[in-house]
């Protein structure tokens, strides 16, 4: 699912803020952004800006955060959009009018779920990736092969509200990783270690294909599935990997997921145990591995479940969790509050 960091939405409350006179909280769908009183009202169609969108500069609908705090990306000043507290509040986004910006009235955009990030030169930001880990490009990332990704549970309310009614489906919880995810395909009997968005040459110095070789990969992979056309996806972590937040040595690869391009489908959470007690692959730590949905406040439920410390180092607070579901093709994620406000 393509991430639509910018979209027209329809505002579903507004709440009052304890002790605030001139801000209040709008809601939509899972998510709530501070918001200038009186501005929204339930029912109304805004311009949704998700956290991580870059918005550059030049703007004036949000240039006043640019002039607040600006950043470089890709050579362009602009502003990332962070969680942020206000009044106790938890905002996340930007929430604009629909009318601010006339190039959306050109081109006649106001259906609600509109993807409107090109229209307004909105991407996402990135961080920079250690060289590395960066590597020299042997080409694009494998076309055959789905990029690492899930959506967050704020954007899966309506989705989320007909999983809670199925009593046959239960989850596999893992806890998600701060790292940089890796990519290793095995195309046509031939390995391509992968970044997040480029198929990496075996160039001298790179993690990557350190790591693959360290592991035995490409043997293991042509020894088990010759002729089969699967990814090992996962997150590497450690010395030189964003901050390091679990004081490692080294780099490891933790496994979270295996794409069989063949069938073009993720293999079942069951399935990927067993390549990787094959392979002799370390998994992401996994939590509980046949979790069930509360029927009831399911949404705020997993926001607070996901608040918690890593496996990995118990005085360091985890990144969030991811939930897939063993019985059908159906993955989110839930990013902790805690840990992105700890960010700032």
């Amino acid at each position: 699912m393509s991430r639509k960091l910018s979209r027209i939405v329809q505002v579903d409350d507004v709440v009052p803020i304890a002790g605030a006179d001139a801000i209040e909280a709008a809601r939509l769908g899972g998510w709530t952004v501070v918001v200038k009183k009186g501005e929204f009202k339930p029912g109304d169609l805004a311009i949704y800006f998700e956290i991580d969108s870059f918005l550059p500069q030049g703007n004036p609908a949000w240039q006043f955060l640019v002039d607040k705090s600006s950043r470089s990306f890709n050579g362009v000043q602009g502003h990332v959009l962070r969680s942020i507290k206000l009044r106790g509040q938890v905002s996340q986004g930007l929430l604009l009018p629909l009318g601010v910006d006339a190039r959306l009235a050109r081109f006649g955009v106001a259906d609600i779920g509109t993807d409107v990030s090109d229209i307004l030169g909105v991407v996402k930001y990135e961080p920079p990736i250690a060289a590395e880990l960066a590597g020299v490009a042997r080409g694009t990332f494998p076309s055959s092969v789905s990029k690492t990704d899930q959506e967050r549970i704020q954007n899966l309310a309506l989705e989320l509200e007909q999983w809670t009614q199925d009593a046959a489906l239960t989850w596999e919880v893992t806890e998600k990783l701060e790292g940089s995810s890796c990519t290793f395909a095995w195309l046509d009997d031939d390995l391509h270690v992968c970044s997040r968005n480029i198929d990496l040459l075996d160039s001298a110095g790179n993690s990557l294909w350190r790591l693959a070789k360290e592991l035995n990969i490409a043997a293991q992979l042509a020894e088990h599935f010759l002729g089969r056309n699967l990814a090992l996806q996962g997150e590497v972590i450690g010395f030189g990997v964003q901050g390091n937040i679990y004081g490692l040595r080294a780099q490891k690869f933790y496994l979270f997921d295996i794409y069989d391009a063949d069938q073009a489908r993720y293999l079942t959470p069951w399935e990927r145990n067993t390549i990787a007690l094959q392979m002799g692959l370390e998994q992401v730590p996994v939590i509980d591995a046949a979790w069930r949905l509360p029927q009831a406040q399911a949404m705020e439920s997993l926001l607070a479940m996901a608040d918690g410390f890593s496996r990995l180092k118990p005085d360091q607070l985890r990144e969030g969790l991811v939930f897939k579901a063993n019985e059908k093709p159906l993955s989110f994620k839930v990013v902790s509050n805690k840990y992105l406000l700890k960010q700032l």
